[in-house]
């Protein structure tokens, strides 16, 4: 166990910005391109079915965090569950491999991004933002989190710069309705589906709260209320930004664009997209760094259970940060974003949440079939975490059959 505790420094606005931070800079900046390329103009309703699917378990992560309010979260869950050592070290290896798998994706949408100003190497590229974003982690989680909590307003920003330069496109809604809405025949529904389980990719961040716990006051009021803010942000942002998207510009231009909301700003202003895309070099970033400052805390965590080599679970008595395993992080992360391309590792990442998210709806129902209703913390109807399962894990077979 580690003698040097974390420190609890984070407030309800700088939780939610964190999420925000995961979920806006994971997403929709990097994401709307590929997704319309797989569900074309119905690529709203993919990510009204993600939202869906992510909304479910969101509850179920709420009140389990409410209850248990530990880093490693997810490992933790399943232990008080279903008591099982190799299973609870499992899902936390899964929720570490998902985040590294995450910010690889992310660091390569960011290459993207820069190259609307400069041709830089990819490799120099990647290098240079992984390492100087474990600097930031390992730096303090107070002063982490506020870099993240920052540069998520600057995002927000830049989203909502392209709803209004690109909001008049919302007057071809009417007439684009049938071309957006679900048809009810299968082709539709499975390329919604299809969408929808890349477009899971980004509504992922909410469950990554849980893993800074530890850092949270109060937690257990704290971290529900967190995730809630966080879901429903995301959501709204991201149907207007697909709507305008699939309306504003050409299915195959927007699945080929590196930049896509970058072209969506140059396609309404007729001007070049240079704060966009510097805000959305930004975006992905910050994306990526929380996801860098999850997997760490889960392997923190994870050490300081037991379940791993203790080592990971040293912290810096100096910035109070779980140094080595932010080195490893790092480390695994470089390999990945060198070695893959954006797509494939996002689909990945959707792939292994979904597994994840199973399982912590499972642990969910146990413990509320053994234990009741939490009498302190929040807790919803045991209707929501069995939907949530089902969903979860449908969507699963069809991600991994499609």
């Amino acid at each position: 166990m580690a003698s040097v505790k974390l420190k609890r420094s984070l407030s309800l606005p700088m939780l939610a910005l964190y999420g925000l931070g995961t979920t806006i800079g994971a997403g929709i900046y990097a994401l709307i391109g590929e997704v319309a390329g797989i569900a074309g103009m119905q690529a709203p309703m993919a990510f009204l079915v993600a939202a869906v699917m992510a909304g479910l378990t969101a509850f179920s992560f709420a009140e389990l965090a409410s209850r248990f309010p530990r880093s490693a979260g997810e490992a933790y869950y399943l232990q008080e569950a279903f008591g099982l050592r190799a299973l609870s070290v499992t899902i936390g290896l899964m929720v570490v491999f998902a985040g590294v798998v995450s910010a690889s994706a992310i660091v390569n949408a960011f290459v993207g991004y820069l190259h609307e100003f400069v041709e830089a190497p990819r490799t120099v590229a990647i290098v240079g933002i992984v390492v100087a974003m474990g600097l930031i982690a390992a730096w303090g989680i107070g002063e982490s989190v506020t870099v993240a909590a920052i540069v998520t307003l600057v995002e927000i920003g830049g989203l909502m710069l392209v709803i209004w330069v690109g909001g008049g496109e919302l007057t071809k809604l009417p007439a684009a309705l049938p071309e957006i809405l679900p048809s009810g025949n299968w082709a539709s529904s499975s390329s919604i589906m299809a969408g929808a389980v890349l477009a899971f990719f980004a509504f992922i961040g909410f469950e990554d709260m849980v893993n800074v716990a530890e850092e949270t006051k109060d937690p257990t009021r704290t971290l529900p209320r967190a995730i809630i803010i966080t879901l429903v942000v995301t959501t709204l942002i991201y149907m207007v930004i697909s709507l305008i998207s699939v309306l504003a510009v050409p299915l195959e231009d927007l699945a080929a664009h590196e930049a896509p909301l970058a072209l969506l700003y140059e396609r309404s202003t007729g001007k070049p997209a240079h704060l966009l895309s510097a805000i959305g070099i930004i975006a992905v970033l910050n994306g990526a760094l929380v996801q860098v400052i999850m997997a760490a805390r889960v392997l923190y965590g994870l050490g300081a259970q037991g379940l791993l080599p203790p080592i990971l679970a040293s912290v810096s008595p100096r910035t109070q940060t779980p140094v080595t395993a932010t080195a490893l992080v790092i480390g695994v992360i470089l390999v990945l974003a060198l070695g893959f391309g954006l797509a494939g590792l996002a689909e990945t990442t959707s792939l292994i949440t979904l597994a994840i998210f199973t399982l912590v709806n499972a642990s969910l129902i146990r413990i509320r079939l053994r234990d009741g209703r939490s009498a302190e913390g929040v807790s919803y109807p045991l209707a929501v975490p069995v939907l949530g399962l089902l969903v979860c894990l449908g969507f699963l077979v069809i991600g991994l059959t499609s």
